[in-house]
């Protein structure tokens, strides 16, 4: 509609539908008042709308008007979204961005522009997910966040630390089944240590290590490869980042939901590297195997 005329009052046709349907959508007007004529009813709808947008006073679209409108009414997975100059904007952007924040993925801020903080989110949770990492929100992406509308439906961005701390956590070390395991020294000793400390809290823990069983892991066992930059592991296979703050645990559980949900139930955790901060590789192990079981333990809950 670029150049449009604006639609009043006594209008009719195919333009007065599109825009009582779009009302109807956002609850501004009942389905028996969308009939196709523009009168007293759609005039107070666009006008209320107007005065929610913050658009200048009146009760007729004109060009801005129906480009708010538009944008009000995308929903998520109605377009594929990317990053582009201008900016993809509308609210299936921000109900992306609410999304990827409240699975421990935050986008900077919930505006409903798809700018470059949207697009390393959105990265990240596509190589959590066993995704191609491409930063396009298309088909596969769209789906993998409906799978996980439990998760986030209704929920704010994450803000703050959801640590359990291994006493409290002594439940969920017995009811979960993991088998952590590496393929390199380093990170075989970050599983072992997050084995016996997950043993040390409950004996009857079902967080173990592959080195730690005399069997085969039991089919109902989630297996987590613990790996650094560089290794590889399954493509199809979620990989969560590790990146110590407060989105962890969120992260972690999108990863084993996702896991759980298809045939290989397995998931990869990327370390930063084989130390951590200064410290040599006895206490790097040791400060990893901490804070991934406590991670883990809380996603677990």
């Amino acid at each position: 509609m670029s150049g449009m005329e604006a639609i009043g009052l006594n209008r009719t046709g195919a333009e007065v539908e599109d825009v009582q349907q779009r009302l109807v959508s956002l609850g501004l007007l009942s389905a028996d008042q969308a009939d196709g004529v523009y009168g007293p009813d759609t005039a107070r709808a666009v006008g209320a709308f107007r005065v929610r947008e913050g658009l200048p006073a009146g009760d007729d679209v004109t060009e801005k008007v129906w480009a708010a409108l538009v944008d009000a009414t995308y929903r998520l997975g109605d377009r594929t979204l990317y990053l582009r100059v201008p900016h993809f904007h509308g609210n299936d952007v921000l109900e992306l961005q609410r999304a990827l924040g409240a699975l421990g993925f935050p986008c900077g801020s919930d505006d409903g522009i798809f700018g470059a903080h949207t697009e390393d989110a959105l990265r990240t949770f596509q190589l959590n997910m066993g995704l191609p990492s491409d930063g396009i929100a298309g088909s596969y992406t769209f789906s993998a966040i409906r799978n996980l509308h439990h998760s986030w439906e209704g929920k704010s961005t994450v803000a703050h630390p959801v640590s359990l701390g291994f006493a409290r956590a002594a439940g969920v070390l017995e009811s979960e089944s993991l088998c952590l395991f590496g393929t390199s020294a380093f990170t075989r000793s970050v599983a072992s240590r997050m084995s016996n400390l997950a043993l040390a809290t409950n004996p009857s823990s079902r967080i173990v290590s592959a080195e730690s069983l005399s069997v085969s892991p039991a089919t109902d066992m989630t297996l987590v490869h613990i790996v650094v930059p560089g290794e590889a592991s399954p493509q199809d296979a979620p990989r969560v980042a590790y990146i110590e703050d407060d989105t962890l645990p969120r992260r972690l559980k999108s990863a084993l939901a996702a896991a759980r949900s298809s045939s290989l139930s397995r998931i990869a955790i990327e370390l930063p590297g084989c130390t951590w901060e200064e410290a040599g590789e006895a206490r790097s192990a040791q400060h990893f195997a901490i804070t991934l079981l406590d991670g883990l333990c809380a996603a677990l809950s």
